[in-house]
């Protein structure tokens, strides 16, 4: 029987080597240990834990007296290890330096600064996750093994009977994760958030149990955000009063590396409102080390069937970028970029409305630490259905449902126009990121992770597109083989035993949540053993952060309940990137310039006139605007499924 969810299972005695081995080699690559001695002797015992992984399949007899020998074990060598970290004297050096000395304004407060994570700091930081996560992996393996040995004994345990052992081990390992992650705080927390939002691929019990960790997060104290601000951003003969006019001391929301204010500029820099991104004192290295403890954990199950993705080649892609969220130039640079390229047409003679409404940094006020930049007023995604209870507005009304198709189009329009046609897009797409603004715009903030993908991959992207999206059938051997050629061509690598149908089974899974078949008899689910994601064998990297963007905006509409197909909305997106690669798109100054001229014109008109419907739909009386939004709403309905129809009829 196949597990649930990732579930490795060592026994006590093995949690503790790998405890010890796991401190060992944090001692070696901070030079604290001699290197080859401690090579040799991790390698053989390394050889000999993936043996004991690999054979855990028939698991070893149950005796309570061994069980609490190897307890003692696991408390002996959590106690050496926290000896080890615990007695660091020396610290390392961060790159960021403060003097502690700053004054605000009048104040005669001495702002003191966090230090840096010592070497051996970081390494007790570390101890502590192995500590927590091992033997919640041994569990979930303890379990396999005991339904196998319960199999081999004769013993028939019902599926409910398995059912509730599975959900009995998913809600201690949550709740131990949760603990865990609400005492180092960190880049965990960023893993928490990413877990909460995918009860698609995680179980229920720890989705629920991570979902508190979005916003507002140990906050600095305000003291210290403002001695930041004035050590980056100030003139020397400034006082913060010169360049805020207000600054609210309650952040607007704090996470792993930065935390955000409200704030209103005085007149001298432009006199508007803004939101102030501060960077949390030397986060940098603490950061870096939990990522490469996420990595260690992943490399170590990289192989497990039970895994429903290759978790390591995500943690790497993330690591890297991750590098880029502590430098704000660069993301400033990236809030450029982006806005850019979604207001002008493609071939830039046009200016164009956004999808997305995109916050602009303010020139003059931005720094590696400290980013200054217009203020969006809306709540995050998040926090939608919340908001939604509190104005006593109905999650299943018609104004409800017709946000969600506009949240859809938005997010899809927004993401397809930058993955095909750049290549450049935000790469951290999460419900905290994604904000309903108040006059019901979607805005997207934070892009301190930035993906740029290559040209190559970029016109493979869009021929997948357009091949999903003009397929005539979901089994017809022609478009499978096409489509499988395509996604191989982006380097999808998948199991040598995998079948014909895998390659398209993996593309169609991935762009076209309105598919209710999955060719080659795979499962839509992604927890089902029988799913395509299970076949894959490696991911390329280049797409795992697309992927995050896909998934997205797939499990929105899953939530939603409205059939929805990437690559039916990407492809008229990509045809005109492939159209402009070969040279047949119309360029400006041809005989057309006039029509393109014409077609900007009713472009501004449509615009205008979205507007105004819109303000005037806001001040209709509750019960006129209602019906007026069920009269929208079953339009978009009849239009998806005019569009649903003549994709059948023509796969038929």
């Amino acid at each position: 029987m196949k597990s649930k969810f990732f579930t490795p299972s060592i026994n006590s005695s093995t949690t503790a080597w790998v405890l010890i081995l796991s401190s060992l080699a944090l001692l070696e690559t901070h030079g604290l240990l001699p290197m080859s001695p401690l090579r040799s002797a991790s390698s053989t015992h390394s050889s000999v834990t993936k043996h004991y992984v690999a054979t855990t399949t028939t698991p070893p007899s149950v005796s309570t007296d061994m069980d609490d020998e190897f307890e003692q074990q696991d408390d002996t060598a959590t106690v050496i290890v926290n000896a080890i970290a615990s007695s660091a004297a020396t610290s390392s050096a961060d790159s960021t330096n403060y003097n502690n000395n700053i004054v605000i304004d009048d104040e005669l407060e001495t702002i003191d600064f966090p230090p840096p994570l010592s070497t051996l700091d970081r390494m007790k930081r570390a101890a502590t996750f192995w500590s927590t996560a091992i033997p919640i992996v041994a569990n979930y393996y303890g379990l396999i093994g005991n339904i196998k040995l319960q199999e081999l004994l004769g013993t028939k345990m019902t599926e409910r009977d398995v059912e509730k052992l599975w959900d009995e081990k998913h809600a201690d390992g949550a709740k131990k994760l949760a603990d865990i992650i609400t005492e180092l705080k960190g880049f965990y927390v960023k893993t928490a958030q990413i877990i909460s939002t995918r009860q698609d691929l995680f179980p229920v019990q720890y989705t629920d149990a991570l979902s508190g960790f979005t916003d507002n997060l140990d906050p600095m104290p305000a003291s210290l955000a403002k001695a930041i601000v004035k050590a980056e951003l100030l003139n020397r003969d400034e006082t913060f009063s010169n360049v805020f006019a207000e600054f609210d001391d309650e952040p607007l929301g704090a996470a792993s590396i930065a935390q955000v204010h409200r704030a209103v500029l005085t007149e001298e820099y432009g006199g508007r409102e803004v939101a102030v991104k501060i960077q949390r004192p030397s986060i940098e290295s603490k950061l870096l080390g939990d990522i490469a403890n996420l990595k260690a954990v992943s490399k170590t199950f990289q192989n497990v069937d039970a895994l429903p993705l290759d978790y390591y080649t995500v943690f790497c892609e993330l690591e890297k970028q991750l590098a880029d969220e502590f430098d704000f130039v660069a993301e400033a640079v990236a809030m450029d970029r982006i806005y850019n390229a979604l207001t002008r047409s493609m071939d830039g003679s046009e200016s164009t409305e956004p999808p997305l409404v995109l916050p602009r940094p303010i020139p003059g006020l931005v720094s590696k630490r400290v980013l200054v930049m217009d203020y969006l007023k809306g709540v995050p995604l998040s926090r939608a259905r919340e908001e939604m209870a509190k104005r006593g507005i109905d999650p299943d009304s018609p104004e409800s449902k017709l946000f969600g198709r506009k949240l859809l189009k938005a997010l899809t329009y927004g993401f397809g126009r930058t993955i095909l046609e750049t290549g450049f897009f935000h790469a951290d797409p999460h419900p905290g990121n994604v904000f309903v603004l108040e006059n019901g715009d979607i805005g997207l903030i934070d892009f301190g992770q930035v993906k740029q993908i290559s040209g190559r991959n970029r016109e493979t992207l869009c021929k997948v597109m357009i091949a999903l999206a003009d397929r005539e059938g979901d089994e017809r051997p022609e478009d499978l083989e096409k489509i499988g050629n395509l996604a191989l061509e982006l380097g999808v690598e998948l199991n040598e035993d995998a079948k014909d149908e895998a390659p398209a089974a993996v593309a169609m899974w991935l762009f076209d949540g309105s598919t209710e078949v999955l060719p080659g008899g795979y499962d839509l689910g992604e927890l089902s053993p029988n799913s395509p994601v299970k076949e894959l064998k490696s991911f390329p990297q280049d797409l795992v952060l697309v992927g995050r963007s896909s998934i997205l905006i797939k499990g929105i509409s899953a939530r939603l309940g409205i059939p929805w197909s990437l690559a039916r909305e990407w492809a008229p997106i990509a045809r005109e990137v492939l159209e402009s690669k070969t040279g047949k798109a119309l360029s400006a100054g041809s005989s057309a310039d006039k029509r393109v001229r014409f077609h900007a014109v009713v472009g501004t008109l449509k615009q205008w006139a979205k507007g105004r419907a819109s303000g005037l739909g806001r001040r209709l009386p509750s019960p006129l605007r209602t019906r007026v939004a069920n009269l929208l709403l079953k339009r978009e309905e009849r239009k998806t499924r005019r569009a649903l129809t003549r994709h059948s009829t023509v796969k038929k």
